[in-house]
């Protein structure tokens, strides 16, 4: 009975019923937002460890240290973030937020030592982990609710081509220029722009929670969808030892310079043909669907990059990985959003990125020390060890706990 119900919601859901609009102007300017934030924060991360190696001479793992600095503050903030965002005004929370993510980037043109750049980097990390937290959490309260789950992949669009494009466009102005100055001033112009169409977004205003001064953990952290965390610590780590260590590997391991750009190109080009592949699942609500097959095929392709060290290997993997991530993301932050209540939303979209924010964090680090103590060689393998664990776990455990958590009976 059940199953029939559902199948009568699909059918009326794309049939019979007129659908809300989508591409609304105040969607359009969120996204258009976090890409440009996103942006910022990319197109200076693949450059960053070749920074520290000239500029200050720094060792392999003391650059996974100085790195991993920014993505700690962010964890650290995540949960306070998802905490303002539900319980204070979220345009202000998301004006004051991208004032301050903003200002940071001048300090990377202060930083004369390697201690000061430790400490802009690393201070830097919170309000980036504030700002997406707040941002995204807008982004839900502009979305039309006939077409969230659908929107909220569409949003998560606008950060993976940031970071597919990004690097690929700061390391052609790198080798154009030689300057990591003038990347800086990129990243700094880029941020306020993305601040100034921030301001233009208009919301309505929420009632804000009853027992505001009432503070418990489930504030700070979703509880229901703890394992949902934790799996997407797994993949977190694999992107963090990729977008930070690539350009060194493919340097110093496979020879093969000026091509790390065209990896994040193929990368954004499979983030393309994912939304084109899955949409359409999104639009059912097949969340578990895109996300097992997402990780799958981002297994391949770390599986790929490490085991076939050649050209063909080394493109191949960056579209399998694009594809892959795309459509793991989407659906692992619906996921997080429909074992939520409404309240929570804020709460939910800071749980998603905090475990991110974590095996990000992890993979610069370990991948810092692996890569010091052995081999860089050493450090791609630890990456496959550890997004397999991640998919065996989703298969196990990870997907019969969102179903039995899931909110949303429309969603699967």
């Amino acid at each position: 009975m059940e199953s029939i119900e559902m199948a009568l919601h699909f059918y009326n859901k794309t049939f019979s019923v007129p659908q809300e609009r989508l591409w609304n102007a105040n969607y359009c300017k969120v996204m258009t937002a976090n890409f440009s934030l996103f942006f910022a924060f990319y197109v200076l991360t693949p450059l960053l460890p070749l920074y520290l190696s000239e500029h200050f001479g720094t060792t392999k793992d003391v650059i996974g240290m100085v790195l991993s600095g920014y993505t700690i503050t962010a964890l650290v903030v995540r949960p306070f973030s998802g905490y303002m965002v539900d319980t204070f005004p979220r345009k202000k929370v998301l004006m004051i937020c991208f004032t301050a993510f903003a200002i940071f980037f001048a300090g990377y043109l202060a930083a004369s030592t390697l201690l000061l750049f430790l400490i802009v980097r690393t201070l830097h990390g919170g309000p980036f982990g504030a700002l997406t937290v707040a941002n995204s959490t807008v982004a839900i309260d502009v979305l039309p609710s006939s077409r969230r789950t659908e929107g909220i992949g569409y949003y998560g669009l606008s950060n993976n081509l940031a970071m597919a494009i990004a690097p690929t466009i700061g390391i052609f102005v790198y080798q154009w220029s030689g300057s990591f100055e003038l990347l800086f001033w990129i990243a700094l112009i880029v941020a306020f722009a993305g601040l100034l169409v921030d301001s233009t977004v208009k919301t309505r205003p929420l009632p804000l929670p009853k027992g505001r001064g009432v503070i418990t953990f489930d504030r700070f952290f979703l509880l229901r969808g703890w394992l949902l965390g934790v799996n997407m610590v797994t993949f977190g780590f694999s992107f963090g030892v990729l977008s930070n260590y690539l350009a060194i590997y493919g340097k110093e391991v496979m020879g093969i310079t000026g091509s790390t750009g065209t990896y994040f190109m193929l990368c954004s080009v499979g983030l393309i043909l994912s939304r084109i592949q899955g949409g359409k699942a999104l639009r059912q609500g097949r969340l578990t669907f895109n996300a097992g097959s997402g990780m799958v095929i981002s297994l391949v392709g770390y599986t790929l990059f490490i085991l076939v060290p050649n050209m063909v290997g080394y493109y191949a993997s960056a579209l399998l990985i694009g594809l892959g991530n795309g459509h793991m993301w989407p659906a692992f932050q619906n996921m997080t959003i429909n074992v939520a209540n409404n309240n929570q939303r804020g709460t939910a979209n800071s749980t998603i990125l905090i475990s991110w924010d974590i095996g990000m964090g992890l993979g610069i680090l370990v991948g810092g020390v692996i890569a010091e103590l052995i081999s860089y060689s050493a450090t791609f393998w630890t990456v496959v060890l550890i997004n397999g664990s991640g998919v065996t776990l989703f298969f196990l455990a990870t997907k019969q706990f969102f179903l039995k958590r899931n909110l949303n009976p429309t969603v699967f």
